[in-house]
């Protein structure tokens, strides 16, 4: 099963990803999650993709479609896969769309998880994670067992640079006006499928595996 997780910065995206790794054995790729991996190696593409993300800014697509087109390309995707933050722009979406065809491949559910923007920083401001093993808590929502340790291997966590309210707010901003047109785009494309993402968890959880049956 090929499929897409949309929405705005901290609407769940992530969250929801995992649980549908875990039913359909199929990885999570998450744009966000090779870009930090980049950044933190200091790789020439992780230092020029830094500015943008510091800034809150969306990273030039030619940089995001070269790691997706290799990514899709591992033998672990060959039974599916969950796209995670990829695509943010009609051109990215574009680009995709001719790479799923070069290889046969096609989306089957694009699932939109919708919330508020105010919501969105609230859960944001609360994120925490850890810089060992990639573990994401929240302050609030998902704390961990004892305060600022992670759970899964003891690392100290920290708040991502690009988590801090002012840049929370221009990454919503570039949200609404670069990758909200996409959800006409895959709406015409019969895949599009809107789920509530400010409901308790469990919840919106219940709702995504609905939809897909």
């Amino acid at each position: 099963m090929n499929l897409m997780v949309f929405g705005a910065p901290g609407a769940g995206k992530g969250t929801q990803a995992k649980f549908l790794v875990e039913k359909y054995n199929i990885p999570q790729i998450s744009t966000g999650d090779m870009l930090r991996a980049a950044i933190a190696q200091k790789s020439a593409m992780g230092m020029k993709a830094k500015k943008y993300m510091d800034n809150g800014e969306l990273v030039p697509d030619s940089t995001i479609i070269g790691i997706i087109k290799e990514r899709l390309e591992k033998d672990d995707c060959q039974n599916g896969f969950i796209l995670d933050g990829f695509p943010r722009t009609l051109a990215q979406a574009q680009a995709l769309d001719v790479l799923m065809k070069e290889s046969g491949k096609e989306l089957d559910f694009v699932l939109s998880f919708d919330v508020p923007d105010s919501l969105i920083i609230e859960r944001i401001a609360g994120r925490r994670v850890c810089p060992k093993c990639g573990a994401s808590y929240h302050i609030e929502f998902n704390p961990p067992k004892t305060k600022g340790i992670c759970d899964a291997c003891g690392a100290e966590l920290i708040t991502r640079e690009d988590d801090n309210a002012d840049t929370v707010k221009n990454r919503l901003l570039n949200y609404h006006k670069q990758t909200a047109p996409l959800i006409d785009f895959y709406k015409k494309m019969g895949v599009f499928a809107q789920i509530d993402g400010s409901q308790e968890l469990s919840k919106v959880t219940k709702d995504m595996f609905q939809i897909l049956g």
